[in-house]
């Protein structure tokens, strides 16, 4: 029997986490990309195994992945995104907040994804309609929650709109620190746990169509009933960048009131 898309995306991301887990607290090799920007070890080979699961199911669809960018030639509308370690740098220095992500988008669409916690060895997932979370081959299903007031922030460049947002001046607000408390994670595992219920919102600049970071993260929160946006408020596909997703309306309004003080 073929397997499922969904369940596809789960074994790409599962089998990327095992190998970010095994090489955990190695000396991996550093490869320079940009200022600031480098992948391990670690990244090249957990994509080589995302890639193998992938091409051994799905051998005609094109692929678009963080170190070794497009390849196939299939020319419908399905394109796998694939980021085999976010948090390279988290991880270089062997801090176990990571994720491993594979998303495949059909259109304009994203229709099923998969974020992977190589160290709690769970599996965030949606099949665009249902989002839940694998633990030890048990399926729970994603519960957005504001309650514990917590919002994880990017302050990693680039800031394509930072003449009218800075996630910093964000965190400076008086008011944010009296309804939020912040957290910098340096991973979209943060965007996920936005979807489980583990944050309140999540908040960033940049620009996330087709990023292969950020569309894992999306898809679980729109599946699992949270508000996202870009940081205009808008539809984050429309928007002029950004994403603020939250668990519920209000955690988003009471965001996007604080962000459209600074324009």
């Amino acid at each position: 029997m073929s397997i499922s898309d969904r369940d596809l995306a789960i074994n790409a991301a599962e089998a990327g986490a095992a190998v970010v887990r095994a090489h955990y607290g190695t000396s991996v090799v550093r490869f320079a990309k940009s200022a600031g920007d480098f992948a391990t070890t670690a990244d090249v080979e957990a994509e080589e195994a995302i890639l193998a699961v992938l091409r051994a199911a799905r051998p005609d669809d094109p692929v678009l992945a963080e170190e070794s960018g497009r390849t196939g030639t299939g020319g419908s509308e399905r394109l796998w995104l694939v980021d085999p370690l976010c948090g390279t740098l988290n991880f270089a220095v062997r801090t176990m907040l990571v994720s491993v992500n594979v998303a495949l988008r059909v259109g304009t669409r994203v229709v099923v994804a998969a974020s992977a916690d190589p160290f709690a060895q769970e599996t965030f997932w949606t099949d665009g309609v249902e989002a839940g979370v694998r633990s030890a081959g048990v399926d729970q299903r994603l519960v957005p929650s504001a309650e514990s007031r917590l919002v994880d922030v990017n302050l990693d460049p680039p800031f394509p709109n930072r003449s009218v947002f800075r996630t910093a001046r964000l965190l400076a607000h008086e008011r944010f620190g009296e309804r939020f408390r912040p957290r910098v994670v340096s991973t979209t595992l943060a965007v996920a746990w936005v979807a489980a219920g583990r944050r309140a919102a999540y908040v960033t600049d940049g620009q996330l169509r087709d990023n292969v970071h950020f569309a894992a993260g999306i898809a679980l929160c729109e599946a699992a009933g949270c508000v996202v946006t870009g940081i205009d408020g808008r539809p984050w596909r429309s928007s002029v960048g950004g994403l603020v997703a939250a668990a519920d309306a209000r955690t988003h309004a009471d965001l996007l009131a604080l962000i459209a003080e600074q324009g």
